[in-house]
């Protein structure tokens, strides 16, 4: 949020870096970045295939098994490549790659959905809560509540991904910092009260191998009807996020490439529609590939070494450039320095 309020340009944590720490250290980062951008995105449309799956079996219909998932995915049953990830990766891109406006139009309309199927699935899971469910309360210790942070990191990656947008944005000063700690703030709350609620009406251990948790939790509650409609919020919510990842990707490498860091080709900018186009399609249909092809258990441990590697990096930027650069105007400063970048 500082750094975003300090230099509102496209490139996020890559910029940053090559503003403070040079060059080489950018360039590492910068594909750094695009590991984890483009994991990221191949990553929940995978499991975005599981939710529209569990959705389309309430309706009777199911895809053969050889195209459901990608090979060694499920135990003892012959899978071939996951169709539905792979189409909706470029579904996505094709949204992406023709306009930032458009893009924005489409997202916030999803949100909207998707903020109210997880109130909804609040009001009515509340109500099937056994306590009992809780205890005891972390069955793996301090090494499982660890080991689960360090595969859900990947969740944090939105709230980085805000700062590509800089340079699209109307008052990037004011406005990024608001966005990056208030929508940070608020999915915190929902995320630990939706997990609270899950494992609450659902014995822990059930969620093993299931790529559609929340609906389950409902089905397990008897409250069917529900679990439809958060099959459709979960697969609107995670199509908002492959469009995000995607969108931060592509202004990441469209920054690099205007550097020289990257072949020119890839900053080229579509007459007609504005955006980097070449860029947008080529790690769209790369990253549509791996979704296809790729568990999803080996994408999430993929993601975070990236992820870990870029926020370490952004907290020692933020310390170099106290220093270094004390005068430079700042809309947004970090509280608590060194302590916060430290911890």
């Amino acid at each position: 949020a500082e750094f975003a309020s300090a230099i509102p340009v496209s490139g996020s944590i890559y910029t940053y870096s090559y503003a403070t720490l040079g060059e080489i250290v950018a360039w590492m980062i910068g594909w750094d970045l695009l590991l984890e951008y483009g994991l990221a995105t191949s990553a929940v449309s995978v499991g975005w295939s599981g939710y529209f799956q569990s959705l389309m079996a309430g309706f009777g219909m199911k895809l053969p098994a050889a195209l459901s998932a990608a090979p060694g995915s499920v135990p003892g049953v012959h899978t071939v490549l996951n169709l539905p990830a792979c189409l909706i990766m470029l579904a996505i891109t094709w949204v992406v790659s023709y306009g930032v406006r458009e893009s924005a139009r489409v997202n916030n309309l999803m949100v909207a959905v998707k903020i109210g199927v997880v109130l909804l699935f609040i009001a009515v899971g509340v109500w099937h809560v056994q306590p009992a469910n809780w205890q005891p309360f972390a069955p793996f210790g301090f090494a499982g509540i660890f080991n689960a942070a360090a595969l859900v990191f990947f969740a944090f990656i939105g709230f980085d991904a805000v700062t590509s947008a800089a340079e699209e944005v109307r008052n990037p000063r004011r406005d990024l910092p608001i966005g990056i700690i208030g929508s940070l703030a608020v999915c915190t709350v929902l995320y630990v009260v939706v997990a609270a609620i899950m494992t609450g009406i659902v014995p822990f251990a059930k969620f093993a191998g299931v790529d559609h948790p929340v609906s389950l939790a409902l089905q397990f509650a008897g409250q069917n009807w529900v679990a439809g409609f958060v099959d459709l919020g979960a697969i609107l919510g995670m199509t908002t996020v492959i469009l995000v990842m995607t969108y931060g990707q592509t202004r990441v490498i469209f920054a690099m490439s205007r550097d020289g860091l990257l072949p020119e080709r890839l900053s080229s900018v579509h007459p007609v529609h504005a955006t980097p186009y070449f860029a947008t399609w080529t790690v769209g249909v790369v990253f549509a590939a791996i979704a296809a092809f790729v568990p999803l258990n080996v994408l999430a441990e993929l993601i975070n070494i990236g992820t870990l590697a870029a926020f370490t990096l952004i907290s020692v930027a933020v310390l170099v450039l106290r220093k270094t650069r004390p005068e430079l105007p700042r809309a947004f400063r970090c509280p608590g320095v060194p302590v916060v970048p430290l911890l």
